[in-house]
């Protein structure tokens, strides 16, 4: 066995049984992960609210107990039957089952399917990669959709709903970093100076959103908008859209109605785009993820930092996003 690989290790264990459930720190050894060809020694993981959700009794997330959350890693490889990875070598994985059907980033150690690796990119350190995490992935891949459709900083302003959460922050900053005039919109009231810190040019509220009219077409404001609300967010935002434009959608945090009619779509021509960072193609990934190293890489991405926290800290930060108490993203770091 690797010299490096270890006797026992921690991470987060959620647990349930018919009359009981827990969430704590536990030490378990290499036995006590799942099957995969690459084992790697975590450095950071982050705080997203899939995770949220699965450390709470009925987040309908998790379908096995014990599991261990964390739906995002970077780390080093410590050992590997797949010729692609080599022990010492920084790699990213997230996505696929990782932190929802197969033991995720909560944990010292994780055991990955090599299939569901992907080679840090030049550019990124291990803990920018967490900084951006599953939401950052998420952000890059709603930017990239909508350049697909037409995106363009001279055809007018981007709207970004859930400004201060994990994918609207960062899409907030890599539009900024790309020279787009970014409307960011938000629930929190004392978020201004963040987002205009990130690049935004206009903070707007909720309502200012939602508007006052519940008509499927509305006055056109926006080329484009990225998403991670849904629900009536999301239809007003449909509402909204110049001719031709699209709207990135990835979240649900609104619920998952869509109170809307075919109007946007055969009067305005408007898009919308399923974004879904979970079972992205590997090519697709790489190239997204060297994008986050280069072009769309903010200035500054500690700007995207709430705070840092331990495997022993977890739980109040996995309760704190759930509350909506989390602007930008939180690090967990396992060294």
């Amino acid at each position: 066995m690797n010299s490096q690989l270890p006797e026992s290790f921690q991470a987060l264990i959620v647990d349930k049984t018919d009359d009981s459930f827990s969430v704590g720190i536990k030490s378990l050894t290499l036995a006590d992960l799942p099957a995969g060809e690459v084992v790697i020694k975590v450095a950071y993981s982050s705080v997203n609210y899939k995770d949220g959700l699965a450390s709470i009794p009925d987040g309908k997330i998790l379908k096995s107990h014990p599991f261990i959350p964390g739906v995002d890693l970077s780390g080093y490889v410590v050992s590997s039957s797949d010729e692609r990875f080599t022990e010492g070598q920084p790699v990213i994985a997230c996505g696929y089952g990782i932190g929802v059907t197969h033991f995720g980033g909560f944990s010292q150690y994780a055991r990955i399917p090599a299939d569901w690796i992907t080679p840090l990119p030049d550019g990124l350190n291990l803990r920018e990669a967490m900084i951006y995490g599953t939401a950052g992935f998420t952000a890059a891949l709603s930017i990239q959709g909508l350049e697909e459709h037409g995106l363009s900083p001279e055809k007018g302003k981007v709207l970004v709903t859930g400004a201060t959460g994990g994918v609207g922050g960062a899409a907030v900053a890599m539009l900024a970093t790309n020279g787009y005039k970014v409307s960011a919109s938000t629930g929190n009231g004392a978020a201004g100076d963040y987002l205009q810190a990130l690049g935004a040019e206009e903070i707007l509220t909720r309502e200012d959103v939602l508007g006052t009219s519940t008509k499927p077409l509305d006055r056109q404001l926006w080329q484009a908008a990225v998403d991670s609300v849904g629900g009536s967010t999301l239809a007003a935002v449909l509402s909204k859209l110049a001719y031709k434009g699209s709207v990135a959608a990835s979240g649900l945090t609104a619920g998952t109605a869509l109170p809307t009619t075919v109007l946007p779509f055969i009067l305005r021509g408007v898009n919308l785009l399923g974004i879904d960072s979970v079972f992205c193609d590997a090519k697709t990934r790489a190239n997204v993820w060297v994008r986050m190293a280069t072009d769309l890489k903010p200035d500054d991405l500690e700007l995207l930092v709430d705070r840092e926290v331990t495997l022993e800290e977890l739980p109040e930060a996995l309760e704190d996003i759930l509350k909506f108490r989390t602007r930008g993203r939180v690090l967990v770091s396992l060294t």
